[in-house]
């Protein structure tokens, strides 16, 4: 990706004079995309006081004016993720004292936290919110280049998950980078301002777990529910996975394979609501000692038939 990191105009006929001059963007998080970050907010594209996506999906939220990109955990988030430079341009503005504690937490105004304003050619500008407290490394007036790491995802702001939200923005008016034409229709209207194709999963697994006991959805967020082993005795043997993108009638089944292949136990969970995270578990209560060996738990999220993210772990019996 790193080969196509460069700063182009888009001069195809045909497009929206919105796109006219427009920057091409780079991937702003340095992650892979489906696998240590996912994309789980769109631009709503509703004019209304409803929401939608610019696919005509549920992926978004009344007014939401960017690209929400995530990862699983709070320990993922612990971990340093790098936000970069969407595109070369002067750094306009920063802010870099806003505590990473999250949603009901954060002074009067500043709902993005920590950020940065990026100004690029043309009349347009990125803005990059929710970044970690002391980690932005750019100053006001500041020429940057495509790609140039400005800080680290965080916590700060008007949030209840660790993510990096873009804003996309020419002439002060917001520009959804997946389809930068004003069409009221489901579906593409104009060329991409992404460098290169950026897949937006329908949901999937944030990530999934053992534990001896039903799980607190804190725990989950936090990423400390997943045990790391259990005993023979221990009081009840669960799975849990965790998910984004969750659609009302969705499947989620939750399977633990004994190590003699044989299946200890599963269970088929339909979801009643289309929501943007959640989580599911089940399990059994044990009775008797459990066979020494490694366990097997598989999660599946499953969509009009249709499989749409599936993961596996393991466990050691002691």
């Amino acid at each position: 990706m790193r080969a196509l990191l460069i700063f182009l105009f888009t001069t195809l006929s045909g497009l929206p004079a919105l796109a006219q001059g427009s920057p091409t963007l780079v991937f702003p998080v340095e992650c892979t995309l489906g696998e240590t970050c996912m994309i789980q907010q769109l631009m709503d594209r509703d004019s209304g006081p409803g929401a939608r996506d610019y696919l005509c999906g549920p992926m978004s939220y009344d007014d939401h004016s960017g690209t929400d990109i995530r990862v699983p955990d709070m320990e993922a988030l612990a971990q340093g993720v790098q936000i970069l430079a969407a595109a070369p341009g002067t750094v306009r503005g920063i802010r870099n004292t806003v505590p990473d504690t999250g949603l009901g937490d954060f002074p009067e105004g500043q709902d993005c936290g920590n950020g940065v304003l990026i100004d690029h050619e043309n009349g347009w500008q990125t803005q990059y919110c929710h970044m970690a407290q002391g980690s932005i490394s750019v100053a006001g007036s500041d020429m940057v280049e495509v790609g140039q790491p400005i800080g680290q995802m965080g916590f700060s702001g008007n949030t209840e998950f660790p993510h990096l939200h873009i804003t996309v923005r020419q002439n002060g008016e917001d520009v959804d980078p997946f389809d930068p034409s004003s069409a009221g229709t489901c579906g593409v209207g104009a060329t991409p301002l992404w460098a290169d194709e950026i897949p937006v999963a329908p949901g999937g697994i944030l990530s999934i777990g053992f534990a001896e006991s039903l799980p607190e959805f804190a725990a989950i967020r936090a990423g400390t529910a997943d045990a790391d082993t259990l005993g023979p005795n221990a009081e009840a043997f669960v799975i849990w996975g965790f998910f984004h993108g969750g659609r009302e009638g969705d499947i989620v089944t939750l399977s633990i394979t004994a190590p003699d292949g044989t299946t200890f136990h599963t269970r088929d969970v339909t979801l009643d609501r289309t929501q943007a995270e959640l989580f599911r578990a089940s399990g059994r209560r044990i009775r008797t000692p459990l066979s020494p060996g490694t366990y097997s738990g598989t999660v599946t999220l499953t969509r009009d038939g249709t499989q749409i993210d599936a993961e596996t772990t393991t466990i050691p019996i002691r």
